[in-house]
C-alpha cells in the first residue's frame, strides 16, 4: 500500500500540464472565445465544467474554470487560460490544466485495489 501511496504522491507533483500557442488572432478575439459562454461552449462544453461560472477572472488576461470528468471516478481539475499580446499583433495563449489537491486525496484512498474497473463474469 505504501508503494501505491508513494506513486500517487509522486504523480501529485506532476499533477498537470501546460500548453502554449501563438495565435494570429487579436487578444480581444481570443478573450471572447474563452470568456463568453456562447463562444466557449463551441470548444469547451458546459457538461465538462463542474460550474459554468469561472473560478476567477482578470478581464482580458486570465480566466480559470473548474472541470469534472463525466466518467468515474469523476476527477476534478482546474484549467487556466492566460493571454498576452505577442510581437506580431497576435496572441500568446497559455493553458495550464491541473488536478486539484482534493482529487489526489480521493485517489490516495481509492487505489487499494489498483483502481481498475470492476470485472464481473457471467456464470
Amino acid at each position: 500500500m505504501n508503494d501505491v501511496k508513494a506513486a500517487v504522491q509522486a504523480k501529485a507533483q506532476e499533477s498537470g500540464f501546460e500548453q502554449r500557442y501563438e495565435l494570429d488572432a487579436a487578444p480581444e478575439k481570443v478573450w471572447r472565445a474563452i470568456s463568453i459562454t456562447e463562444f466557449r461552449e463551441k470548444w469547451l462544453p458546459r457538461e465538462a465544467l463542474a460550474d459554468p461560472q469561472p473560478l476567477c477572472e482578470t478581464s482580458g488576461e486570465e480566466i480559470r474554470y473548474k472541470l469534472r470528468d463525466d466518467t468515474p471516478p469523476h476527477l476534478e481539475s482546474t484549467v487556466t487560460f492566460t493571454i498576452t499580446p505577442n510581437e506580431t499583433g497576435g496572441t500568446s495563449l497559455r493553458i495550464v490544466h491541473e488536478l486539484n489537491g482534493a482529487t489526489f486525496e480521493r485517489l490516495a484512498k481509492t487505489v487499494a485495489n489498483g483502481n481498475g474497473p470492476t470485472l464481473m463474469l457471467a456464470a
